[in-house]
């Protein structure tokens, strides 16, 4: 073989870092990424306004709307950015949190590789530190979960957030709708609605008991109002069904044509005779409802409204206790749902069909207010995180401090438990104490004080008290279990544990191969730090 001559195995458009370069090249990625998310953390976090190329806009905090809203390409970035979706997934707050530290985290590892330490190490330390940080927080969780204590973790969720003005009584309507769709200490939040109107102000947001479909009744001869309502729920369409197969008929003679026409009416007057013998007043269908069958509903009385969303069927029936019937033949009187009033009202000049005064409602609806549709979008955003933190609080009947006395409480017991290590992950998980203090820091800077005199402050008022936080608003420090402000366990818990283990994944990476034909990526050189051809 000729000296010297080099042979491809790749082919060639193929990017390739290896070894250190790659490990500095994604922890930079990682660190960009968090200091994107990082100015927003807080009740004094700045908004991010996003515009995508039809020139939509979207302003907001929320740390996994910005990063979905963000056309992100480094692949390692996209694996924070999945950080922060399992936070939205699993919690529902939290997410820049998430990020800041797997942030850090990288940060803090990318000096223990200047000391030559092994990645591996480091990882391992990580491993270690995380599940300690685990036990401590279990050590410092409180446990007395009532009303009240719900109230304040989701007013704590939704400060800073565009809702300041109606906090308190956005909280109450959130917490009144986690305990009304809670089965024990079971709450599906898809059973909550969250219908949206702007044109009035955030304090006139209502809590509904029973469902909002945003659709209007198909005729105008239909009530407006039905009081006492009983209520059909049909997913098949109301209307003369066509063959499955392709079928001719042929007419001779008009009579038979006329026939014809009269036997397609008495069909549809059929069907709606069914509905009405079972009782019903007021109609849901999930298809559609033909111009006959509109008219014939409307002689009949009935309140009938069409193509009604598969969820909102579903909502409907655990609101009214309604059966959803497929076949109208089973239609039966004990197949209909009951609500105390269903009716067409004139909201900001659309028509919404509001299904209320249902008996015993497992199914309910938010109906939020604001001025303008970007307000309201950041004001849903806000109550959705809410509503996430306060089902895991009656889930879990677990919470802990705010203004980042966890963190504090965290990497003081870990700074201790470092101590008690041999060896290099020792170095590891200081560096792992030191990444959670990130978040009290960041809540220091992101209000204007100075976070190194709020860092040590914190760190002198935790030797006795593990609830002390920042209140970034005097910028004292203060016990925060005393000053209302509270999480949930679980928004810490799995922020540390996504955090640490996307940090780990990230540090274990020694060679990056992005194919440029593969319809991956196309890595840049020059944005990657330059990747020879694999040789």
């Amino acid at each position: 073989m000729a000296q010297g001559q080099p042979i491809f195995i790749l082919p060639e458009g193929t990017n390739r870092m290896i070894g250190r370069d790659a490990q500095r090249n994604n922890i930079l990625a990682g660190k960009v990424l968090a200091e994107t998310v990082r100015t927003t953390l807080g009740p004094k976090g700045m908004d991010k306004m996003l515009v995508d190329g039809l020139g939509d806009i979207v302003v907001t905090n929320d740390g996994v709307t910005i990063l979905k809203e963000m056309d992100i390409e480094h692949p390692a970035a996209k694996m924070l950015v999945e950080v922060a979706k399992t936070q939205e997934d699993e919690v529902g707050d939290g997410t820049t949190t998430a990020v800041i530290i797997a942030g850090e985290l990288l940060k803090n590892a990318e000096n223990l590789l200047d000391l030559d330490i092994h990645p591996t190490i480091v990882a391992m330390g990580y491993r270690q530190a995380a599940a300690k940080a685990q036990e401590i927080l279990d050590d410092i969780a409180i446990d007395t979960v009532d009303r009240e204590t719900l109230i304040k973790v989701a007013m704590t969720a939704m400060t800073g957030k565009g809702t300041e003005a109606a906090r308190e009584p956005l909280a109450e309507l959130i917490v009144d709708a986690v305990q009304k769709v809670a089965d024990g200490k079971d709450v599906d939040i898809d059973h909550i609605k969250i219908e949206k109107k702007d044109g009035a102000i955030v304090e006139e947001s209502s809590l509904v008991e029973g469902v909002i479909v945003d659709k209007e009744r198909v005729h105008p001869g239909m009530p407006k109002e039905v009081k006492n309502a009983k209520i059909a729920l049909l997913n098949s369409p109301l209307e003369v069904k066509e063959t499955e197969v392709d079928a001719e008929i042929r007419i001779t003679d008009p009579a038979q044509m006329q026939a014809f026409i009269e036997q397609e009416e008495n069909m549809v007057k059929e069907m709606v005779q069914k509905i009405v013998d079972a009782g019903a007043d007021v109609l849901f269908a999930q298809k559609g409802i033909d111009d006959l069958a509109q008219h014939y509903l409307a002689k009949a009385g009935v309140l009938a409204v069409r193509r009604v969303k598969k969820s909102d069927i579903q909502k409907l029936a655990r609101a009214t206790g309604a059966t959803v019937v497929s076949n109208l033949d089973d239609l039966e009187a004990s197949d209909l749902g009951e609500a105390g009033l269903v009716e067409e009202r004139k909201v900001s000049g659309e028509d919404m069909i509001f299904v209320e005064e249902c008996k015993s409602a497992k199914a309910v609806t938010l109906f939020v207010r604001g001025s303008t549709k970007h307000i309201v979008d950041e004001i849903v955003r806000a109550i959705e995180d809410a509503i996430g933190v306060v089902a895991a609080t009656v889930e879990d009947d677990q919470v802990v401090a705010g203004g980042g006395a966890p963190e504090i409480a965290m990497a003081k017991k870990l700074k201790d438990y470092a101590e008690s290590i041999s060896g290099r992950e020792q170095l590891a998980v200081s560096a792992f104490a030191e990444a959670l203090e990130v978040v009290p820091k960041t809540l220091a800077e992101n209000a204007g004080l100075d976070s190194i005199d709020s860092l040590v402050d914190l760190r002198a008022s935790h030797e006795d008290n593990p609830y002390m936080g920042l209140n970034v608003f005097t910028g004292k420090v203060m016990d925060m279990k005393d000053a209302g402000v509270i999480e949930p366990k679980r928004v810490k818990k799995q922020a540390i544990q996504s955090a640490s283990e996307a940090a780990e994944m990230i540090l274990r990476i020694d060679d990056v191969i992005a194919s440029s034909s593969s319809g991956a990526p196309d890595m840049d050189p020059a944005a990657m730090g330059g990747m020879p051809p694999m040789m």
